[in-house]
């Protein structure tokens, strides 16, 4: 699974990285510890035109009734997306790029867990692929713009035999050169979709030990992501 990353990126950054025509009003800015529920950066294409906008990271399907149970749905399995109802709709109409310098996973080690922080060893972003919706309060005035609530969540898929070692689940990324069709809203077709995702988070994917305090979701520094002494039996 993925319930932690790092988005440090500054937005011009990112507007460059993902060639970005249009930043909406309320993207966060840098977080060194995401977490569910937070306002996150996404990337979507609309109209042809590329847009970061801030989305809620926790997806609330439209029909639910009320938003409490986003905070579980921060991942969709990459294997049945495509058929659950929380999730099959985003996953034809509604998909997005979270930009992530790495994210963060917890590997058991003796008595306790370790994190490991895993990104590209270039530094550059990885594009995790997401799925969005849009959920409305119809307690609200429909002018009201607390209405509208608009949530992501990250696919994932089995990690590979390198990064299975710290945890069996990873997040699905996309490849720039698929960036265009995954964000594509007229691409409907399910094996079309499905054939832009691999498995492989593709070369130059490292990791190494971080610190314990990314476990407390207050601490939010660049000192979070830096490599610590890795633990006996790691």
């Amino acid at each position: 699974m993925c319930g932690r990353y790092a988005s440090g990126a500054r937005v011009d950054e990112l507007v460059t990285e993902f060639e970005i025509a249009e930043v909406v009003s309320g993207v966060p800015g840098p977080s060194w510890n995401v977490a569910p529920t937070d306002v996150v950066r996404a990337v979507v294409e609309r109209h042809d035109v590329r847009s970061l906008v801030p989305m809620r990271w926790g997806l609330v399907p439209s029909w639910a009734k009320d938003p409490t149970g986003g905070a579980r749905l921060i991942n969709a399995r990459g294997e049945s997306a495509a058929q659950k109802p929380s999730f099959r709709s985003a996953y034809l109409r509604r998909r997005c790029l979270l930009p992530a310098d790495g994210y963060y996973e917890w590997q058991k080690v003796g008595d306790g867990k370790q994190p490991w922080f895993i990104h590209r060893a270039d530094g550059r972003p990885l594009a995790m692929a997401g799925l969005w919706e849009v959920w409305f309060d119809d307690r609200l005035a429909k002018d009201d713009p607390a209405r509208m609530l608009v949530t992501c969540a990250v696919l994932t898929t089995a990690a590979t035999d390198d990064l299975g070692r710290i945890h069996d689940r990873m997040p699905i990324t996309v490849r720039p050169a698929a960036w265009a069709a995954w964000l594509d809203r007229d691409l409907q077709d399910r094996d079309e979709v499905a054939g832009l995702l691999t498995g492989d988070p593709g070369e130059g994917i490292t990791s190494h030990p971080v610190s314990p305090a990314v476990g407390k979701v207050s601490n939010n520094t660049p000192d979070l992501v830096r490599p610590i002494e890795p633990p006996a039996g790691s």
